[in-house]
């Protein structure tokens, strides 16, 4: 007698997102004019990707010339665009390298690990820092237990205790959001409730 088929295990949050996110970006070459394959893509083709997805964005960028730039909480509402979050952004092209190598590509000709994207995220992070005011800054990565000296008890922060307990944020993803304000409508990178 044989078994019944199981049914497919359930995607993980990640897994769905990045499976998402690679059918979004295969429907944009097909719809691309003139036509693009996969082999033919390169670094500037992701970076127009990017662009265009910024019509989509829900995260306010001051112009240079706007009275709000540089400020963290403008008091009034301007005609700057809404734009795609830099660590929407930055999340988006790590889930597209990673499905990139799934799908048979070689890290070699990942477009998406191309310099020139590298580049352009850096570029869109500081200038998105700049309009609201707010610098970026690198999380510091937490000293791990073997590294703090003998006899030197770890401290009891809830905050510590929540992450090694997997309540905490560390390692989730999460951490592109900290470093920005909230604005009307969520900038995306928020998790959503499904």
């Amino acid at each position: 007698m044989a078994a019944a088929p199981q049914p497919p295990a359930q995607l993980s949050r990640y897994e769905s997102q990045k499976r998402r996110d690679w059918n979004t970006f295969l429907q944009y070459l097909r719809n691309h004019r003139p036509p693009l394959t996969l082999a033919r893509c390169s670094g500037a083709h992701v970076i127009e990707f990017l662009r265009y997805l910024d019509q989509f964005g829900k995260t306010k960028v001051h112009a240079s010339g706007c009275a709000f730039y540089g400020q963290p909480s403008p008091p009034g509402p301007c005609p700057c665009p809404l734009r795609q979050a830099w660590g929407s952004l930055d999340a988006l092209i790590g889930r597209l390298r990673a499905a990139y190598e799934e799908s048979g590509g070689t890290p070699e000709s990942n477009p998406f690990a191309a310099r020139a994207v590298r580049i352009y995220l850096r570029e869109v992070r500081d200038s998105q820092a700049k309009a609201r005011g707010i610098p970026y800054e690198k999380k510091k990565r937490k000293r791990s237990q073997a590294a703090q000296p003998a006899g030197v008890e770890p401290s009891g922060s809830s905050s510590a205790a929540a992450a090694a307990a997997g309540g905490g944020d560390a390692g989730s993803g999460g951490g592109a959001a900290a470093t920005t304000t909230a604005q009307p409508g969520g900038s995306g990178t928020a998790p959503s409730a499904s």
